[in-house]
């Protein structure tokens, strides 16, 4: 916690180290026992509508001239060229110049011609890499290795709780993987916890398992906040992280043999509140074949076949 804070820190975050004590002072209603350090962000912190800020950002690019098309990619057509690399081997590199899209409710395809390819399909970023051809090779190499990005189902669950924590409530993610906040003003709250290896759902469907907030949640909730002893669930849903299996962290750029695909996809969670930020560094990949802004280059598809892991502590 006390390195991610100073790299907070010199990015210009104000971020306050807090001990047991010092917490239990500022948040009486926390239960401090098994803490030994806490983190506060003391400006320009909050949350924000994901809906909302998706539809925004949908609008303000349709006022800009994108034109968005509903359909399912089914093919990519593509041509190939085959080059020597330094050290004399051979490796083959395909530039796609069409895309197959099945329309909705239509048994036909639409073809798409086009110069370049970006691959945001979130959870099903890689069944789309796939059809591209990416992952068809030997293990162990370049052209054998796969987007490792598949579809996990995560819960929401919204509780009422009278006695809970006031309105100063800040998002707070516990040692536990726990994670709640308050949702408008009548006493509810927002929250979940992500599930251990061991406890993966089957992401075949998007029910929602109450026990899971039953057995796996609630406790670790109820010894941080006391007063969640009591609560009640009033909803819950499910959705998609498009998890990173490698890593859990983004995959961002341009693949290495598939000249002009690029990935933004990967974000095991973080896709979201990350996402004005990658849009900008693809744009820029695209139009300058080079991150300016910030440098990505740690987010590259090459780091799978180099076994380069971008690890992150204290996350949720």
């Amino acid at each position: 916690m006390e390195s991610n804070v100073k790299v907070q820190r010199q990015e210009g975050a104000k971020v306050s180290l807090m001990s047991p004590d010092q917490l239990r002072n500022k948040f009486p209603w926390i239960n401090t026992e098994g803490v030994a350090l806490a983190s506060y962000g003391m400006e320009d912190e909050g949350w924000f509508d994901p809906w909302c800020l998706l539809q925004g950002l949908r609008r303000k690019v349709q006022s800009l001239g994108v034109l968005f098309c509903q359909g399912e990619v089914t093919r990519f057509v593509s041509s190939s060229q085959r080059m020597l690399t330094t050290d004399d081997k051979a490796v083959v590199l395909k530039r796609i110049h069409e895309v197959h899209v099945k329309m909705d409710r239509s048994l036909e395809y639409q073809p798409v011609e086009c110069a370049i390819v970006i691959n945001a399909a979130g959870a099903w970023s890689a069944q789309i890499a796939a059809l591209a051809g990416v992952g068809e090779g030997p293990p162990g190499t370049l052209q054998g290795t796969k987007l490792p990005v598949e579809p996990r189902k995560r819960y929401v669950y919204v509780w009422h709780c009278p006695q809970g924590p006031g309105l100063e409530t800040p998002l707070v993610a516990d040692t536990s993987g726990a994670y709640f906040r308050r949702e408008g003003l009548g006493s509810n709250y927002l929250g979940g916890r992500s599930p251990t290896e061991q406890e993966e759902p089957d992401p075949a469907n998007l029910e929602v398992d109450h026990d899971f907030f039953q057995d796996k949640v609630w406790p670790h909730l109820a010894l941080r906040v006391p007063a969640f002893e009591t609560l009640k669930v009033q909803s819950a849903w499910a959705g998609y992280y498009d998890y990173n299996t490698f890593d859990q962290n983004g995959v961002v750029g341009p693949h290495p043999l598939v000249v002009n695909m690029y990935f933004a996809t990967g974000f095991s969670g973080h896709g979201l509140q990350q996402a004005p930020g990658i849009g900008r560094a693809v744009a820029e990949m695209v139009l300058k074949g080079r991150f300016q802004t910030i440098d990505l280059s740690p987010f590259l598809f090459t780091r799978f076949y180099l076994g380069e892991k971008i690890q992150e502590n204290n996350i949720i």
